[in-house]
């Protein structure tokens, strides 16, 4: 992606320092947890953030976002494994992994399982490098999913009265908030949905919830992400998803999918050889079943949950099945739910930067007639993130996509409606759907930085 200063497939500025500089910004950060030694995982590379995988070009990175991001690597999950291996207690960690949907297909359809083989092999190794809990993120998902849905009812109902209600922008690609808040307007900002994203609301459920239940405080526990796109790296990095009082982030590294394949190389570990082991949940000492997904075909399926929900709260409609009818392209998407003649609803899914830009433009006019757009920056979604799925020269692996999304597309959908755990949290945790600490828990808000006009004609 281009900004106004970057040159078309060069690397991103923040990655141009010779390997003395890199090393020079990671110890110095790493080193104020009293760690020296050189670890294990020495000979893999840091991580890198080319301009084809992320936003994170010059204008938007800040040189304390580029260190805190080059030093969410593999070296930094082995540095805390190690530090739990020292006889001094106190600088021990509780390790909590937890895998996003979207990166489940990626390790079935590469080692040739079932997606529940891979999710227990992948649990079973990451416990055998020291790991102490392994995730699920879907239950993160529905809570968003259903904070999303109320968010949208309730604009929905004030579109007349306020002027920015309507569209509503889905907040879950962290890619996309990256853009709007650096380089569009409020115009666009404050019609992004409130709710937070999954792994950010994950990272609430682990040092929340978790740590309240095992008697932990967030700071004794390091939360890790695997996900399928490195802009996580710097959703994990935003101001309003750290705790001060306890100097803990809500996700402590964001790790790609490929770069735990990376692991697994390092070590010369196959997935078919490692021992098969349960994912762990949030609750006591159940585990988790079967692998479940969310409506939607490569994403967690905002569009189709928030639809179906609000036909059937706005107009008293049972939607079933959704069509998508292809404009443009087969990543620009629109779904219409007709009454009496009438076109009462319009949602549109628009994926790739390309789409994205056009939209706003549309919306610039006053010519942009949806409701909700899923929006997401990854053209064919959430699958095809750059942290995965990818061949050594960095372009998308077909092949290997097109048995991601079999995959993806075979795993059982389950109704964020129906979670029992779910439900119960609402009362127990969060005292009530209604309650100021949904609020603070599971909703933020996003505001643009960077109001700059001449930043809306970026050509893609």
């Amino acid at each position: 992606i281009l900004c106004n200063t970057c040159i078309l497939f060069q690397e991103c500025s923040k990655k141009q320092k010779n390997d003395d500089t890199q090393s020079t910004s990671v110890d110095a950060l790493s080193s104020n947890d009293g760690f020296e030694e050189k670890n294990e995982f020495h000979t893999l590379a840091d991580a890198k953030i080319l301009l084809s995988d992320c936003l994170a070009c010059d204008n938007c990175m800040t040189s304390e976002e580029g260190a805190r991001v080059f030093q969410q690597n593999q070296k930094e999950l082995f540095r805390i494994l190690n530090l739990n291996k020292k006889c001094d207690t106190s600088k021990h960690k509780v390790l909590a992994v937890s895998i996003c949907p979207q990166s489940l297909p990626y390790f079935a359809a590469k080692f040739n399982l079932s997606v529940n083989d891979a999710a227990k092999r992948l649990c079973g190794f990451l416990k055998s490098l020291g790991v102490h809990y392994v995730f699920d993120t879907t239950i993160a998902a529905d809570f968003s999913i259903l904070e999303s849905q109320r968010e949208f009812v309730q604009r929905y109902q004030r579109r007349n009265q306020e002027e920015h209600a309507l569209p509503m922008f889905a907040s879950a690609c962290p890619g996309w908030i990256r853009y709007a808040e650096r380089v569009l307007t409020n115009l666009v900002t404050s019609r992004i949905c409130t709710a937070k994203s999954p792994q950010q609301i994950m990272g609430s459920l682990v040092k929340g919830y978790f740590a309240r239940q095992q008697n932990l405080s967030p700071d004794k526990i390091f939360h890790v992400i695997v996900a399928p796109c490195y802009d996580k790296k710097l959703e994990a990095l935003r101001e309003d998803f750290y705790t001060a009082l306890y100097n803990s982030q809500e996700v402590d590294c964001v790790l790609t999918s490929g770069e735990i394949v990376q692991i697994m190389e390092q070590k010369n570990v196959s997935m078919k050889d490692v021992t098969e082991v349960a994912v762990d949940s949030l609750f006591d000492e159940i585990k988790e079943g079967d692998v479940v997904r969310h409506d939607g075909k490569r994403s967690d399926g905002y569009l189709e949950h928030i639809f179906k929900h609000a036909a059937k709260e706005l107009f008293g409609m049972d939607v079933k099945e959704i069509t998508y009818k292809a404009l443009k392209n087969k990543d620009f998407q629109e779904v219409t739910l007709e009454k009496d003649g009438e076109t009462v609803l319009r949602f549109a899914a628009a994926y790739g930067f390309r789409n994205i830009q056009n939209m706003v433009l549309k919306l610039k006019k006053g010519k942009f007639l949806y409701h909700f757009v899923e929006v997401l920056a990854c053209p064919g979604g959430c699958l095809n993130g750059k942290g995965q799925a990818q061949t050594e020269d960095g372009k998308p692996d077909k092949a290997l996509l097109n048995q991601m999304e079999e995959v993806y597309a075979a795993i059982p959908v389950r109704l964020p409606e129906t979670n029992m755990h779910v439900q119960k949290m609402y009362q127990d945790w969060l005292e009530g759907m209604d309650s100021k600490k949904v609020q603070e828990t599971l909703h933020t808000k996003y505001s643009a930085v960077n109001q700059t006009a001449s930043n809306l004609d970026i050509k893609w």
